[in-house]
């Protein structure tokens, strides 16, 4: 696949798959893990175990093709910058335990982000996230480029993100970090 470039959002021209694959990779993420009956979090070093519900199993794909598309970070700011952009385009597809997860972040992010979160929600649209599925079958919209997926969420070809892509604190070292010294 070739190493991750942090520095800026996914290429607009990969396939939204190959994009979302480049995610998961350097996050540690899999997509057989979408699956699985928990998911557990790192809150600031605190670990949770969550139960992963049907409705859960089915936004955490939309959610990470929303990385994919923003360029937004999985560290805390970028979670909570990523909830309110998510927000801002409608929770309701996703029920009350999603829903609650979401806005939530969003939530929690105003309090400690408050200028980035803000900043995110002016930034996004009206139009209706890929939770409401629109645009098609999840696996439709994964042969779409990304290029395509961002002119549907009304976002700069080059995607969003101005910033270093950031990770959340159990990602694995990516090749440039291995070899850098300690």
């Amino acid at each position: 696949m070739g190493e991750a470039n942090l520095e800026r959002p996914f290429a607009a021209e990969l396939t939204v798959e190959r994009a979302r694959d480049q995610y998961l990779a350097e996050n540690g993420f899999t997509v057989a893990a979408y699956q699985d009956p928990y998911v557990e979090l790192n809150l600031w070093g605190v670990h949770v175990k969550l139960p992963n519900t049907a409705a859960r199993k089915k936004a955490v794909k939309w959610h990470d093709l929303h990385h994919v598309a923003t360029g937004f970070g999985t560290d805390p700011e970028g979670e909570a910058v990523i909830s309110a952009w998510e927000a801002r385009h409608g929770v309701g597809p996703l029920g009350l335990y999603v829903g609650a997860l979401v806005l939530g972040g969003w939530l929690l992010g105003l309090v400690l982000y408050t200028g980035r979160v803000r900043w995110a929600w002016r930034s996004s649209s009206s139009t209706p996230g890929l939770f409401h599925e629109r645009l098609g079958s999840y696996e439709q919209v994964l042969q779409l480029s990304v290029a395509e997926l961002r002119e549907y969420l009304e976002l700069p070809r080059e995607g969003l993100e101005d910033r270093q892509r950031a990770r959340h604190a159990d990602a694995p070292a990516l090749a440039a970090e291995e070899s850098e010294p300690r």
